[in-house]
Order: structure tokens, then C-alpha cells, then sequence
């Protein structure tokens, strides 16, 4: 039985291969259905994207104000007192939990 199956193992290996090729570009990481989890994923980058975008531009116009040619003496001095966890007796002070970078 096995020397009339002979001819036919390179077609059983191409067919094979073929269909799990098939598979592959059905179901695969980059197939064809799964398109919508690769769309959400993409929505779910660009929100991130677009929030680390916001804290960037929020520090750097920090980091501006903090330099010597444009020092601002109000945000030297909120620094300060966070840093070394001093405030003056008039001060109100309100402490709101850090948030926590969300991946």
C-alpha cells in the first residue's frame, strides 16, 4: 500500500502546506479577520498617543518657565515646596492622589 501512496506525497505535502497557508492568512496575526481587533488596538495607541502628546506639551512648557532667561518666580517657588514638602502657615494646602500611568 505504501509504494502505490508513493507518487502522491509530494501532492499531500503541497496540499498540506497550502492549506495551512490558508489558514494562516485567514485567521493569522496579520489575516484577514483579524482586521477589527488590529482597528481597536490602533484606536486604543492613538488615545494613548494623543494623552502622552498632552503631558509632553504640559512639561515642556514647564521646563520653559524653569530656565534661567525666562524664570518664572511662582512656579520656582510651587516646585520648591513640593519637592521639599514645605508650605507657608497661609497656604491651603489640598493633596490629590498621582495618577497612575494607564498602558
Amino acid at each position: 500500500m505504501l509504494e502505490r501512496m508513493k507518487p502522491y506525497r509530494l501532492s499531500l505535502a503541497l496540499l498540506l502546506l497550502v492549506a495551512y497557508l490558508g489558514v494562516q492568512a485567514l485567521t493569522g496575526e496579520r489575516g484577514l479577520l483579524s482586521g477589527a481587533s488590529r482597528d481597536s488596538l490602533l484606536a486604543q495607541r492613538a488615545d494613548q498617543l494623543a494623552h502622552l502628546t498632552e503631558q509632553r506639551r504640559d512639561l515642556e512648557t514647564r521646563v520653559r518657565y524653569l530656565r534661567s532667561d525666562s524664570l518664572s518666580r511662582d512656579l520656582l517657588e510651587e516646585r520648591a515646596r513640593a519637592v521639599l514638602g514645605f508650605s507657608d502657615p497661609r497656604d491651603y494646602v489640598i493633596r490629590v492622589p498621582a495618577q497612575t500611568a494607564q498602558s
